[in-house]
């Protein structure tokens, strides 16, 4: 260990991880992820850190920029010397500084976002995903469709880069010879101030269901326009935007009524959880360690929940900090049960699984909370031969 990192990843008192995440710039909403995260590691040392270490969490802002997000990382590796790398959001950033991590054998943990790459165990042995991944949301999103609405006509709005890509390549591939029913699809750019001409090309493509894929505030400024013009398609919503806080309500809560998603996670907002044990934590959490946290911005809910899968991944680490046994611990997680994830969503790790959450349920908003559709799905449900090599647990 002392050869491994001199002196200051770990000393008998203290664990040193980094992150990096937008706290400003056009996806600034995520940055309640980090602002949640700082708070949880604030509470644990609080109650005396984890076996008798305290974690320092350095998280630094990327300003919504990947290029800045990867010289950040770097910084955190080369200058900050961190232990490892804990929850750094979005893609491009992370996939930058992957190989420079993993050839320094520095772990690259529960990084926040859904792209398939960060399960790729045997290229990249330290780098590892949290959440499902987009593109079997995509495919989560086909076997709606095809269940619920089968020969609708449907139209896709996407953010045009891997994001958006990942998860419309799942829904293609989940409807199969179905894929023609798809009569449009446009994009928009993360920096655009008004997607109007979007919305209005697709509405007169004739779609009856709309499938929206990017960041929340856009997701936002659809649901008005398609209010404003008196269109009224089925819209799906990715699980990323699914925010009361930063898609619905800035659209006017009655303009989002109907609209479906996926969740992992549970609804702070949903009575149904008023007398959950786990809820009531993260209701106190937030109420002494985040006050000024948005309880209706599920982000606060993933931020929570991801600290706590690292807490467990840390506990079960006893004495030995050494990189190796991080990784080793995170790829041993065995029907661990996130307290805040939705019952029956159980985080599943191993040597060769590097997808720690692959089940997500379809919910529907109803003007006040997200309610559910149906069951759990497995990402396993969705074709044994699926690309993401889901395997069923």
């Amino acid at each position: 260990m002392a050869q491994q990192a001199p002196g200051v990843s770990v000393t008998d008192s203290e664990i040193l991880i980094g992150n990096v995440t937008p706290y400003t710039g056009d996806l600034a909403a995520f940055g309640s992820i980090g602002k949640t995260e700082a708070a949880y590691f604030e509470m644990i040392n609080e109650r005396g850190g984890i076996n008798g270490r305290k974690i320092k969490f350095l998280s630094y802002d990327d300003g919504s920029d990947p290029e800045m997000a990867s010289a950040q990382l770097r910084k955190l590796a080369d200058d900050d010397k961190v232990l490892f790398m804990f929850g750094s959001f979005g893609l491009q950033g992370n996939l930058a500084i992957r190989t420079y991590l993993n050839d320094r054998k520095i772990p690259q943990l529960f990084i926040a976002s859904g792209n398939e790459e960060w399960g790729n165990p045997k290229s990249f042995p330290w780098t590892m995903g949290w959440q499902p991944a987009f593109r079997a949301e995509g495919r989560v999103y086909a076997n709606y469709v095809q269940a619920f609405y089968p020969e609708r006509k449907i139209a896709v709005l996407w953010q045009n880069d891997e994001f958006g890509r990942d998860l419309f390549r799942g829904l293609q591939e989940g409807l199969g010879d179905w894929a023609r029913m798809i009569v449009a699809d446009t994009t928009f750019d993360l920096s655009d101030k008004s997607i109007d001409s979007q919305i209005d090309l697709l509405q007169s493509s004739g779609a009856e269901i709309l499938i929206f894929d990017g960041a929340p505030a856009v997701a936002a400024l659809a649901l008005r326009r398609m209010a404003d013009i008196d269109w009224h398609p089925v819209f799906l919503l990715d699980n990323a935007s699914a925010s009361i806080a930063n898609a619905l309500r800035p659209a006017g809560l009655q303009n989002s009524i109907g609209v479906v998603s996926t969740a992992f996670l549970k609804d702070p907002g949903d009575p149904a959880w008023k007398d959950d044990p786990a809820m009531k934590d993260w209701s106190a959490f937030m109420d002494k360690y985040y006050p000024d946290g948005d309880r209706a911005d599920s982000n606060t809910v993933f931020g929570y929940g991801i600290a706590e899968t690292l807490s467990q991944v840390l506990k079960q680490c006893g004495d030995d900090l050494s990189r190796e046994n991080i990784m080793r611990q995170a790829a041993s997680l065995k029907n661990y049960q996130n307290p805040v994830a939705l019952p029956g969503v159980v985080i599943n790790t191993g040597p060769n699984d590097f997808r720690p959450i692959e089940q997500m349920r379809l919910v529907q908003f109803d003007g006040n909370t997200w309610q559910p559709i149906g069951e759990v799905i497995e990402s396993a449900f969705l074709g044994a031969n699926s690309p993401d090599g889901a395997s069923s647990h």
